[in-house]
């Protein structure tokens, strides 16, 4: 094959990978005996920020763009008028390991379309993975995409290769699925992850009992679902997000703003921008369920379906529920110390060793991190101001944004209201 058409199709195929954002990840625990190349410990992918600061980087293309479906959210599908190609295992394989010996990236990422059948492709996935680990002894991060529809026997051989393994939701609700994409269902997706969870955790019990277990999936996996392609509220969206992180241990949902492809009537329109402030907004609310104690329920209800467009979900709760403040930080717990705007995890956990010696004021508190600015609606402490009057939730809320700038805010917001 010559170097031009491998040029092309690396164009073509990792151009069609950009539109997933599930690619991001850490947690790898595979490492190199000193026989050969590369090592996934603690190492995260695709131009992102691993857990101790480090940006890296993959190679992150599609196995090939060919595909038996027609999903109308997605570019590969089979009625879209775009170049087709397809790489052989053989030429994936010696991409990667040129790129890596280069020093270019520091894992592969690898999806497909699907083409023939599940098994197919699947099988093929494999391969790629199989020749890597046993004939270049790659020791690398490798995140695999599985193939909906896939046999149990070709997921769980993957496992065994892959760090990290993932497969697509699409859309938040059967509902918006089956509109945009008939010929699939969640239960292709749910099965897989059911079958790689249940594995993950067999494998774990088994170490406990035999010495040399090999790894199956040790980054874990996860899912993503295309915001904005449907009318689902924010609720419908976390609140999947949040089945999915209770009944399969995911390790990430993904939020990926829908970016207009077609001119269907059932979708956004040519030319409406991405819903970015949306997107964020949701990374938010993630957050605050996996990392600030909050319950989904809590932040998207009835009452409340959709995230505040002007400030991120833990201000909206607070002006929501100002029955709980101000809250002193000398005495409050941890758990409430977080759901104080302006203070993250690593500020309270500073708050609740610092307070030990002594009674917190207002100058130590910033140096702790505390955004103070945003913080002192919501606090007191030892040397806190007086304060005559107790403002209203929406009083504060206009404090905070005449005192504050989003480079989100900048961005029309009518890109929140596409339907």
């Amino acid at each position: 094959m010559s170097f031009d058409r491998i040029r092309e199709k690396l164009n073509i195929l990792a151009d069609a990978a950009k539109y997933d954002v599930s690619c991001s990840s850490s947690g790898g625990t595979r490492k190199n005996d000193g026989k050969g190349l590369g090592d996934s410990h603690s190492s995260g992918i695709c131009h992102t920020y691993t857990e101790d600061g480090r940006c890296v980087s993959l190679l992150k293309i599609l196995l090939t763009n060919h595909c038996i479906y027609d999903c109308l959210f997605c570019v590969s599908r089979k009625s879209n008028d775009v170049k087709r190609a397809a790489f052989t295992v053989d030429e994936v394989v010696e991409l990667t390991m040129n790129f890596y010996r280069r020093n270019y990236i520091e894992g592969l990422f690898l999806s497909s379309g699907i083409f023939k059948n599940a098994d197919f492709t699947m099988e093929r996935l494999l391969l790629v993975c199989k020749k890597l680990r046993l004939e270049q002894n790659y020791n690398g991060y490798i995140h695999l995409k599985t193939i909906p529809g896939a046999s149990d026997e070709l997921i769980k051989e993957a496992g065994l290769y892959a760090d990290r393994m993932s497969i697509n939701l699409e859309m938040p609700t059967e509902a918006g699925l089956k509109l945009l994409a008939p010929e699939k269902s969640h239960e292709d997706v749910i099965k897989p992850l059911a079958f790689v969870q249940q594995n993950i955790t067999q494998f774990a019990e088994d170490k406990k009992l035999i010495k040399h277990i090999p790894k199956f999936v040790p980054a874990g996996q996860s899912t993503q679902m295309v915001i904005g392609a449907t009318p689902e509220s924010d609720k419908d969206i976390m609140y999947t997000a949040n089945a999915f992180y209770k009944n399969f241990s995911l390790k990430r949902v993904y939020y990926s703003g829908y970016v207009p492809i077609s001119n269907d009537s059932r979708m956004p329109v040519l030319g409406t921008q991405p819903p970015l402030l949306r997107e964020n907004r949701l990374y938010q609310t993630d957050w605050l369920m996996r990392f600030y104690g909050f319950k989904v329920q809590e932040i998207l209800n009835d009452a409340n379906p959709n995230l505040d467009v002007d400030i991120d979900p833990k201000l909206s709760w607070a002006i929501r529920n100002m029955q709980h403040f101000p809250v002193d930080v000398n005495k409050a717990d941890y758990r409430m110390i977080l759901r104080i705007p302006g203070i993250g995890v690593m500020s309270a956990q500073k708050i609740v060793q610092a307070r030990k010696f002594g009674k917190l004021r207002i100058d130590q508190l910033k140096k702790i991190g505390v955004a103070y600015n945003r913080a002192k609606h919501f606090i007191t402490c030892a040397d806190s101001p007086i304060q005559l009057k107790d403002y209203q939730g929406t009083q504060i809320k206009a404090f905070i944004l005449a005192e504050s700038q989003s480079k989100y805010l900048k961005t029309d917001s009518n890109q929140m209201i596409l339907f």
